[in-house]
């Protein structure tokens, strides 16, 4: 993963990649930014959380209603007040809101 790339992305504040268990692995971080590794740990800890929920969700999503295609998950979104989260597979950059495109940063993450 070329985390540097996803810090190319306008906004971008930080870029991390993590283990399935939730081990922060690698990290870039914008000079001057309030984001920290041990905001990253914590955050690649919550990213690993919320794919299992999330995966749990569509698979009783899909058993209960007999629809398909909401599996496998691989990325999602969290939006905060100031700045977001994308995430795809075991990778993702903390973007400000003013400045975030998350159909680029899917698309980033995906070819990075």
């Amino acid at each position: 993963m070329d985390l540097q790339k996803l810090m190319d992305l306008p906004g971008a504040l930080a870029a991390f990649t993590y283990s399935d268990r939730g081990d922060l692995l690698a990290h870039e971080l914008r000079e001057g930014t309030e984001i920290t590794p041990q905001m990253l740990d914590l955050l690649s800890r919550s990213c690993v959380a919320n794919l299992a929920i999330a995966g749990m969700e569509a698979r009783g999503w899909e058993a209960v209603t007999g629809q398909r295609g909401f599996q496998p998950l691989k990325g999602f979104s969290v939006v905060g007040l100031e700045w977001s989260v994308v995430v795809n597979g075991n990778s993702g950059v903390v973007i400000r809101n003013r400045d975030v495109d998350y159909e680029a940063a899917f698309a980033a993450l995906q070819a990075a």
